[in-house]
């Protein structure tokens, strides 16, 4: 059936009811792109503010040698705390906020493919943050450096809850993190408008969609080494502990794979915004886009072989340091591309001198510098001179301001007018720039050649007489130049937001599709979607905005009240499904706060409470999947001029089972770690191999193997959605049950004492890691006969048994590596012991 478009003011307001955001207490339950994505800057704004502040205390007491201004235990947790905000509270999420409001507009669509899981997001990201600060205020932040090394971080030697405190707050961030890089990364892919392929997206797309595979890969790291930790602080599981055959090197190893690609992730969304509006500042298009992507690509690569870069003095083989070594002199070619394409464009161009331009320029300057002492800190010579000095602090500062600040700068002052709808004043932007620009470098140059004369870092007083007063005084008063700076930056922005002229599109003249939108942008993004016939970057979004906003495009009119936007086929943009969001709801905030409840628990040792709140938790994603039920087949629909496309809940291509393949890539890295690691103590940790390391058997294995094939196998039968697909949907339950049950008979046997040693505590581990994803599986199985019998599952309509079969699949690869780690860990003990 075609469907009439309205007219376009009533097309407005329908859409405007729909799409909107609420008011009154309903604003909590919003979950539109364009008011999560501010919520995430806004909320990022107010962390770093506070890790300012806690950087103007760190820089008080070092102005002086013998400071009695901060004491060693209060100096220690401002200079964590400092490190912690601004690495995983501020940096980012300030760009995954930007991606969030950017992304569906410069690809052409109405909102991200999963709404309610960015709402989620933020709700984890804010109540994970707050709990990390309310931790200064009461006195208990975390103490032992934003990087935690054990077994300085152990319960031995740390005995308070200050450590748990980190350990538990970062996992709980990094549920938020994780499910943006999901959601971006399945939105870049699928939810594009019409005739945008891979070629034809802009370039900002390209950066976040490779932050967000690295964020899938590098995180599941980190996470892994926090539980790992918490367990040993919580349970005595002794992996870090060297007299029961641990290692605190497993933490380092764990730590610095997200730690290392922790710093690119930071840099390239903000070359994203370089590579955006630089062209627009230049008056022509991106040079070498194509080769741009292909760095950007590189260095996504690349960055996950430096994580020893932060290890030289550990001990580590010479052959291995040499290769880590050279991959981080090489990952400068990549960013080397990029920066001569900046200037490429620049010098073709008629280049504006804006205050983005100036800050554009202040990142030149600093990131350029901060490259060379990379390079430099890249020479296992240097470094060993170099390690755990202040040079290294200056590096990492010049490398994230310049990589990061400066080029956020540029952004908001780029795009606020499109937030706000407001042009700039820039009445104090200059100064303000100009104080930040001069401050940062007085604070951090200087701090180099505190450096190599020899300062360490993580130091509350150092003694007189050794030439570093001076030197650290000055750093103190650039550090408040810059202070001033950014005061004056933030003044300067709520004029332009209080005071700014009103304009209707495009104050830049830019080529890319979110200027399209009215400013600011109403919560559906467009009236219609566009068709797109050439790269997103050179496009007249004057033109282009007045059409869609009449309805000229795809979806120019509302059916059945849904909200409703497009996926695309992932290489051609060609269009495949209509995809139906949810609407605005309270449940992301109430499963976050369920999920805070969780951690909560755990943090105070009741241990009891926390099954009760995983129950309550998947209760809760129970009720969301209700929200969006759809109980009869549709087939193709209208979507405008001439064209007709299925729903997603029909296709077979849907942005949910993309999703749930990258969830298993990312739960796929954590296990690789765990097992990883396991074998890691094998081969470097003292007192190996563990005394007591039983025999799993022949039976136990063998009905667990069975129980998992039966779990497979049924979930395929299920997934056609016609005949017996109750029973099949029964039989994998059944299959999950027999390998719950053999696990756990085996960490009863195989495992029974995993306090005893580190090689028994991994086996524990992971037994339990295999037996929980058998456990998901029945969640899923107990989900697909719920939806079975309401009616949302059909033969056409079987996505949710599609999802579910993804999962079974995992779960039995899971199962079978986890039955033969045991014999393979004691055929490598019984060839050569431990080498």
């Amino acid at each position: 059936m075609n469907m009439t478009p309205p007219s376009p003011i009533r097309l407005h307001k329908q859409l405007e009811r729909i799409w909107g955001a609420g008011r009154g207490i309903d604003r909590l339950a919003a979950v539109n792109h364009t008011t999560i994505g501010k919520r995430f800057m806004a909320t990022a704004l107010v962390f770093f503010a506070i890790g300012g502040l806690l950087a103007m205390l760190i820089r008080t007491q070092l102005a002086s040698s013998n400071s009695a201004f901060m004491g060693p235990e209060l100096y220690a947790q401002v200079f964590t705390m400092h490190g912690v905000i601004m690495m995983f509270l501020f940096s980012i999420p300030f760009f995954e906020g930007l991606a969030i409001y950017l992304l569906p507009k410069m690809l052409g669509a109405r909102d991200l493919a999963f709404p309610r899981m960015s709402a989620y997001g933020y709700w984890c990201y804010l109540f994970g943050g707050s709990f990390l600060i309310l931790s200064l205020v009461l006195g208990i932040a975390p103490n032992g450096g934003w990087f935690m090394y054990p077994p300085l971080t152990s319960g031995t030697y740390t005995p308070d809850l200050s450590a748990d405190v980190w350990l538990l707050g970062i996992t709980f961030v990094e549920i938020s993190a994780l499910s943006a890089a999901v959601e971006l990364a399945v939105s870049i892919l699928k939810v594009r408008a019409p005739g945008m392929s891979l070629t034809r997206m802009p370039i900002f797309a390209w950066y976040i969609l490779v932050v967000a595979f690295m964020m899938l890969i590098g995180f599941p790291p980190l996470i892994l080494g926090s539980i790992l930790l918490e367990f040993e602080r919580a349970f005595d599981l002794p992996f870090f502990d060297p007299l029961r055959g641990g290692d605190p090197l497993l933490w380092q190893h764990l730590f610095w794979l997200f730690g290392h690609p922790e710093v690119y992730i930071i840099f390239l969304p903000a070359a994203g915004a370089l590579s955006t509006l630089i062209p627009t500042m230049a008056q022509r298009p991106l040079d070498n886009y194509g080769l741009i992507v292909v760095a950007l690509i590189a260095m996504g690569f690349i960055s996950f072989g430096l994580w020893v870069h932060h290890m030289y003095t550990v001990g580590i083989p010479h052959v291995a340091v040499s290769f880590f070594s050279a991959a981080s002199a090489l990952v400068a070619v990549p960013t080397g591309i990029q920066i001569f394409a900046w200037i490429s464009t620049l010098a073709h161009g008629r280049p504006r001198l804006t205050v983005p331009m100036l800050h554009v320029f202040g990142f030149f300057f600093v990131f350029v510098l901060g490259g060379l002492t990379g390079v430099m800190l890249a020479m296992v010579p240097f470094d060993w001179q170099a390690h755990d000095s202040h040079f290294v602090v200056a590096h990492l500062h010049y490398v994230l301001v310049g990589g990061f600040i400066f080029p956020m700068m540029a952004a908001v002052y780029y795009w606020l007018p499109h937030i706000v709808g407001k042009q700039p004043i820039q009445h104090l932007s200059k100064a303000a720039f100009w104080l930040i620009f001069i401050g940062f470098n007085t604070t951090f140059f200087t701090m180099h050649l505190t450096g190599l004369r020899g300062m360490p870092r993580r130091v509350h007083a150092y003694p007189e007489n050794v030439g570093w007063e001076l030197l650290n005084l000055v750093s103190s008063v650039g550090g408040f130049v810059m202070t001033i700076g950014f005061a004056l930056l933030a003044i300067d922005l709520f004029l332009l937001i209080r005071f700014g002229k009103r304009f209707r599109r495009d104050p830049w003249e830019a080529g890319t599709l979110e200027w399209a939108t009215p400013t600011p942008a109403p919560a559906y993004n467009f009236a219609s979607i566009p068709f797109i016939d050439r790269r997103a970057d050179r496009l007249k979004p004057r033109e282009l905005g007045p059409k869609l906003a009449r309805g000229d495009g795809y979806l120019g009119f509302v059916r059945h009240e849904r909200m409703e936007t497009l996926a695309v086929d992932i290489v051609s943009g060609r269009v495949e499904q209509i995809v139906i969001l949810p609407p605005r709801s309270f449940l992301p905030l109430i499963t976050a706060i369920a999920t805070a409840g969780f951690f909560a628990a755990f943090l105070f040792k009741l241990y009891a409470f926390t099954p009760l709140f995983l129950i309550i938790i998947a209760g809760l994603f129970f009720l969301w999947s209700r929200q969006n039920e759809v109980r009869e087949d549709e087939g193709p629909l209208d979507i405008g001029r001439g064209e007709a496309v299925p729903t997603h809940f029909e296709s077979l291509k849907a942005p949910s089972h993309l999703a749930m393949i990258f969830v298993l890539a990312a739960n796929a890295t954590l296990y690789a770690s765990l097992v990883f690691g396991s074998f890691f103590l094998w081969l470097s940790a003292p007192n190996w191999p563990p005394p007591n390391l039983a025999s799993q058997g022949h039976v136990l294995p063998l009905v667990v193997s069975l129980g998992l094939a039966l779990a497979a196998v049924a979930a395929r039968f299920a997934q056609r959605g016609q005949g017996l697909t109750w029973l099949a949907i029964a039989l994998a339950g059944l299959g999950h049950l027999a390998a719950i049950g053999g696990f756990a008979l085996l960490m009863m046997t195989v495992a029974a004492q995993p306090t005893s040693h580190s090689g028994i505590a991994a086996i524990f581990v992971i037994y339990g890691y295999a037996a929980l994803h058998s456990t998901m599986g029945l969640v899923f199985v107990l989900h697909g006969l719920m939806r079975l019998l309401s009616g949302a599952v059909s033969q056409k309509r079987n996505l949710d048994l599609r999802i579910a079969r993804l999962w079974h699949d995992y779960t039995a690869i899971v199962g079978v590596i986890a039955l033969g780690f045991v014999p393979v860990l004691k055929a490598l003990i019984a060839i050569g012991g431990q080498p």
